[in-house]
């Protein structure tokens, strides 16, 4: 967001309550005002139908594992609770326990159970269900991998090779060497999209000659509160949209100073009647380092700020499920939870 030629108090009303002041050695404003009766004269209750008009999803950049996307009109509570939901409330499919039947590796078997735990496997969680503690796998909560691996000499190879990859035959296990084992009616259910490693490229454990990895997996539907190997993202994280205000004209050499202030591409500098002049014409790239308020030459001709309420969300699956599919999910145990909360409520009412 750009404006030019603004007045540049800090402590106007609007500025208050709709902007995080970024100062040269403190951040100010930093907690949300709206809610009624602070301010007099301004109506700050709830209203669903201008919540509906000011908030906004804008999808920036998507792909098989990441998306950036805007969020705007809601309150930092809201987008933390999205956050924290992404993070370690959405289901998924993950190795749970390892039935170590041989290992001769040197990798000992309870870190072999730990790498493989942290493999992430390619399963709708919405098609299985929840297994407990006491309760007995079946194919309707558990799916099983088999790993079975043995390296030997490449008797192809020459003598003088000092590759392993070329030398031995299985020096390396890799997370494709998993064989998913069918149960029940898996094989029918799942035939369109065949339940397997996200990738096959990780790398579990390095072998030499006569070593040996034979081990079954069942995977399980978990939370990644309960264990990191169930949280369906890489990453999710937000940060509010930075706001440059520039006051009045920077011109000349100061313009050419002003953008290295910035990171590339925050700043341009175009020409004009032989007079360069700096424009903002990005400010998301900007990383508010407030290198530009440490020179003198700039004050009072340079504000920095973020819109409170305009978050750029980034989210990055692990590939289990699709970044788009991760914020529907979100919402819905967003939505879940106030249910909750409402017909403990209404309990607790009618038991007064």
């Amino acid at each position: 967001m750009v404006a030019e030629k603004k007045n540049f108090k800090y402590n106007d009303m609007d500025t208050l309550r709709s902007r995080v002041i970024v100062e040269r050695d403190r951040v100010t404003s930093t907690a949300s005002t709206d809610f009624p009766h602070n301010y007099p004269g301004i109506d700050l209750s709830w209203n669903f139908e201008k919540f509906k008009e000011n908030f906004k999803i804008k999808i920036n950049r998507l792909s098989k594992s990441e998306m950036e996307f805007d969020m705007i009109g809601i309150d930092a509570a809201i987008a933390n609770a999205f956050r924290r939901i992404l993070i370690a409330e959405v289901p998924t499919m993950a190795i749970s326990n390892v039935f170590v039947m041989n290992n001769t590796s040197v990798v000992v078997d309870e870190v072999l159970a730990h790498r493989l735990g942290l493999v992430p496997i390619l399963a709708d969680p919405t098609k299985f269900d929840f297994k407990a503690k006491d309760e007995t796998s079946t194919d309707l909560n558990t799916i099983v991998f088999r790993l079975n691996v043995k390296c030997k000499r490449n008797p192809q190879a020459s003598p003088t090779e000092t590759d392993p990859l070329k030398k031995y035959i299985h020096s390396s296990v890799y997370s494709g060497d998993l064989i998913w084992d069918p149960k029940g009616d898996q094989a029918e259910r799942f035939k369109d999209s065949p339940i397997k490693p996200v990738h096959d490229d990780i790398v579990i454990a390095k072998l030499r000659p006569g070593q040996e990895i034979d081990v079954e997996v069942h995977c399980e539907k978990g939370l990644g509160q309960d264990h990191a190997k169930w949280s369906p993202v890489a990453t999710a994280t937000y940060r509010l949209l930075p706001e440059i205000l520039i006051n009045g004209e920077i011109t000349g050499d100061a313009a050419i100073k002003f953008q290295s202030c910035f990171p590339k591409g925050v700043v341009d500098i175009v020409e004009g009647n032989g007079v360069k002049k700096a424009v903002v014409v990005n400010p998301r790239k900007d990383t508010v380092s407030r290198e530009v308020l440490r020179h003198a030459e700039f004050e009072n001709k340079v504000k920095l700020t973020r819109v409170r309420d305009h978050f750029i969300f980034t989210i990055e699956s692990v590939g289990s499920i699709e970044p788009q599919d991760l914020l529907v999910q979100a919402v819905q145990v967003l939505m879940d939870k106030c249910a909750q909360v409402k017909r403990a409520l209404q309990a607790t009412l009618q038991s007064e």
